[in-house]
Order: C-alpha cells, then sequence, then structure tokens
C-alpha cells in the first residue's frame, strides 16, 4: 500500500480543516514534559527520553483547536490526581507516559475508567502488556506472531542456562521505551558482553534486562489507525547516518539524541513486503487491544523475514518523529489525522453521530 485517501489535503500552515466535524467538545490533554522531572546524579542519562518538548504539546493541541475543540491542558498523572474531581471535559487525549514503574502507562487510563471520564487511546490493560516486552512476546507467540527469541535476566547469576540462544545477542531493558538503556554496548558478542549489560539494565534501570536475538539486517515501524476496522498506514524505514540496510547496527538513545536517525516513507522494499508488514502490523495492534492509534516496530532479517521488536499503543505524536513520515504519502496533513483519532474515540463512547461516524468511516476506508 503506497497510498491511502484521508482527505483533508491541507498545507500544514493552513488553519481550515474543512471536513472535520465541529462538534465543539473540550478535550482534556494529558502528557509528561520534559522539564516535568530533573534528572538526579544516579540517573540514567536518558532518563527523560520519553517524555515530551512544549513545542509537542503546543503542535497536538492546536491541531485539535483546529478541528473546532477546546483544549485543557491537565499535564501529568499528578496533575490529573488533583484536578478529576473537577475536570470538566467531555474526553480526554492521554499520551501520558505516567510516574514510574511498569504499570505506569496504564495510570492515567486507569483512573480516568475509574471516574468515568472517556479518554482517546488505549486501556491500562492494553498499556501494561504492552511496556512489558516480555509479556508482549507471550501474547505474539500465542498468537503465531513472529518475535526474535528471547529471555529475561532478573541478574546476572544464571545466564549460562538462560542462554539457549547463541550470540549475538541485544540486551534491552524490560519494561522502557524510546531506546532507553540502548547504546552501541548493547549489541554483545560473548559472555563478558552480556554479563556487563545486564547488569547495567539491572543497576542502573532497576529492572530485569530482555536478552533477544539480535536480528541482522532492516528496520520498519507501521502506524496503525482505527478500530473496527483498523488500517496499517505506508510502512516508514529507518536510516542511520544516511545508512537504510543497518546490518550490524540499530537505533540507540544516542542516534535519537544527535538526530543521526532518518526516516523512509514509503520505505524501498517490495509490495510484497510492505503489504506482509502492514498485515502483521495489524494483528498486532488487535491482538492485543490497541485502540484508535498505534505503532508497531520490525526488524526484517538478511532473508526478508519479519520479526515484530514492539508495538507501542502510546507512539511519539511529534512531528519530527516517524508520526510524521507518513502524512505526504497518505495525502493528507498532521491536523487531519489527529482529529481522526480523536473522532475514532468519540465513535467509540458514542459521543459522535452516527451518521456523522458513518461517513468518517468509508473516507478511511476508501
Amino acid at each position: 500500500m503506497e497510498h491511502v485517501e484521508w482527505g483533508g489535503k491541507e498545507p500544514e500552515e493552513r488553519c481550515e480543516v474543512p471536513f472535520f466535524v465541529r462538534m465543539g467538545k473540550i478535550i482534556g490533554l494529558t502528557y509528561d514534559l520534559k522539564t516535568d522531572r530533573i534528572r538526579r546524579d544516579n540517573d540514567p542519562v536518558d532518563i527523560n527520553a520519553e517524555f515530551d518538548q512544549p513545542a509537542t504539546i503546543d503542535r497536538i493541541a492546536l491541531a485539535l483547536e483546529r478541528g473546532g475543540h477546546t483544549v485543557k491542558r491537565i499535564g501529568n498523572v499528578h496533575n490529573l490526581l488533583a484536578q478529576i474531581d473537577s475536570l470538566d471535559v467531555d474526553m480526554v487525549f492521554n499520551i501520558c507516559e505516567g510516574a514510574g514503574g511498569r504499570n505506569r502507562e496504564s495510570q492515567v487510563p486507569v483512573l480516568l475508567e475509574m471516574k468515568g471520564i472517556p479518554f482517546v487511546g488505549s486501556d491500562g490493560l492494553t498499556l501494561g502488556i504492552t511496556l512489558d516486552k516480555a509479556v508482549a512476546k507471550k501474547i505474539f507467540q500465542a498468537e503465531g506472531i513472529p518475535t526474535a527469541r528471547h529471555f529475561v535476566a532478573k541478574d546476572t547469576r544464571h545466564l549460562e542456562r538462560l542462554n539457549t540462544i547463541g550470540f549475538p545477542l541485544i540486551v534491552k531493558t524490560l519494561h522502557e521505551g524510546t531506546s532507553k538503556g540502548l547504546s552501541k554496548n548493547s549489541r554483545v558478542e560473548g559472555w563478558a558482553g552480556l554479563k556487563q549489560q545486564v547488569h547495567l539494565i539491572n543497576t542502573v534501570y532497576h529492572q530485569p534486562a530482555l536478552v533477544e536475538e539480535f536480528i541482522r539486517g532492516t528496520e520498519f515501524t507501521v502506524v496503525v489507525l482505527g478500530n473496527d476496522a483498523p488500517q496499517a498506514m505506508p510502512v516508514i524505514q529507518y536510516g542511520i547516518n544516511g545508512n537504510f540496510h543497518l546490518g550490524d547496527e540499530f537505533y540507540t538513545f544516542e542516534s535519537v539524541s544527535l538526530k543521526n536517525v532518518q526516516y523512509i516513507c514509503p520505505a524501498k522494499i517490495s509490495d510484497h513486503l510492505a503489504k506482509e508488514l502492514q498485515e502483521l502490523a495489524v494483528r498486532v495492534y488487535q491482538c492485543v487491544g490497541c485502540r484508535d492509534f498505534g505503532r508497531v516496530d520490525f526488524r526484517v532479517d538478511e532473508e526478508g523475514s519479519p520479526y515484530v521488536l514492539e508495538i507501542n499503543p502510546l507512539p511519539s505524536l511529534d512531528l519530527e518523529d516517524t508520526f510524521g513520515s507518513f502524512l505526504h504519502v497518505i495525502g493528507s496533513s498532521y491536523d487531519v489525522v489527529l482529529n481522526r483519532i480523536l473522532n475514532f474515540a468519540l465513535r467509540r463512547y458514542g459521543l459522535l453521530d452516527v451518521n456523522e461516524a458513518k461517513e468518517l468511516e468509508e473516507t478511511v476506508s476508501s
């Protein structure tokens, strides 16, 4: 799939978004800013990697306002707790990462669910099982979805027994995102490197290490949007320093922070592989119960076989990230797609008129 008609081919600088349903809803916005947490001396350098810049929040708010809505900025989960009994919103657009632990992404959805407040995005269960990559992999395996062989190391004492895969391996945090804990040393070729990286994850990031078979090849991501008939967007291919055939290279926190990562969309791959990645992305999205929007990351080996790395139900909505890479391919704009995501959630809660919802579904599936 190289082109999806989503309508609304408005240039990014235009304020008019002509086909949106102008319902004038009050939309609360929950998020974490990089300035919310001050890095302490014993914190890793990437402690705030998943949090957003103020400019990203400003752009999301602008898109929703251009869709005819009023935006109320709530902020992080602590702010939500302080205001939850007097929010006075019709719906919350949640991109909050939470305050710590492997259930942190579930905190905002669970609070909103308890109070009966509608929200955009996946619920607490989906966010919990997908943040813990080992739990997500068990579901992938049960569904017959290809994923790299792996084991979980809570410490360094039993690595010889646990490693039935061999080398090379890649050592990751078990329940973090945005390449937290990934460096050039994360790919290991022997026991000394494995022990060093597992110890790092255990002691610096205070969690078990996910140790995976390293897949030599190329890396891709696919955004998925919608609910009853979720739709995969065009495949995006990752490059590092201009190299799109990564081989032994991989996405790290350093490559992100130095802005050495590039994206090609549509990916320069065969139609067959593109379709396979898109179909797998939708299967992954559905098998963990994602709602409204999400992103699935892949590694494809040198024989052309895809492996699911992970699914992120809270992908970055920064225009400079992957979310901005497919818009020109589908002939749409950031404003249109953000409001589409909101409309998916409004329909789930019965807050969108049936006729309007049908019209939107027909446009999406065309």
